[in-house]
């Protein structure tokens, strides 16, 4: 993954960042198609390596990405401008299982499924409803920011 060279002092240190994805719970997938940028917020889970993204397979972003895996992917939060905080990641998605995903086993499934369902639903078992797949986008760029940190300047 690239360093990020610019605003190193207000960037995330790695514990950060992994505290910060494993507890926000939208994200703003954006992909390019043919009439241009597409931006869409989707749940997603963290593993430590690569962001899990469960999409409907009947979508414009599911569209795009089958057509150009590149994607960016941006997670924020905060309210005032000292709170701000977040992070891009930038990959290409890789469509992992079954499309739409019915539940055949998938080993590489297992640990995202379990984070999901945990997140979102408070459950122990994932349920699939046969319309969402997985994607997972093991990133390439990661830039952070956390203007928290700028009142430690």
């Amino acid at each position: 993954m690239a360093e990020q060279k610019r605003g190193r002092r207000i960037a995330m240190r790695p514990d950060e960042l992994d505290a910060f994805l494993g507890a926000e719970r939208t994200c703003r997938v954006g992909t390019n198609g043919p009439s241009g940028p597409h931006v869409t917020p989707l749940w997603f889970v963290w593993d430590g390596e690569a962001l899990w993204l469960y999409s409907l397979t009947r979508s414009q972003r599911w569209a795009d990405i089958t057509r150009n895996p590149r994607v960016a992917v941006l997670v924020d939060a905060g309210h005032d401008y000292a709170e701000l905080r977040g992070a891009e990641l930038v990959g290409d998605a890789e469509v992992v299982g079954e499309a739409p995903r019915a539940g055949a086993p998938e080993p590489r499934l297992e640990e995202p499924e379990r984070l999901f369902a945990a997140k979102y639903f408070d459950a122990a078992e994932f349920v699939h409803d046969q319309r969402h797949a997985w994607l997972r986008v093991e990133p390439e760029t990661v830039r952070s920011w956390d203007f928290r940190k700028l009142a430690e300047l």
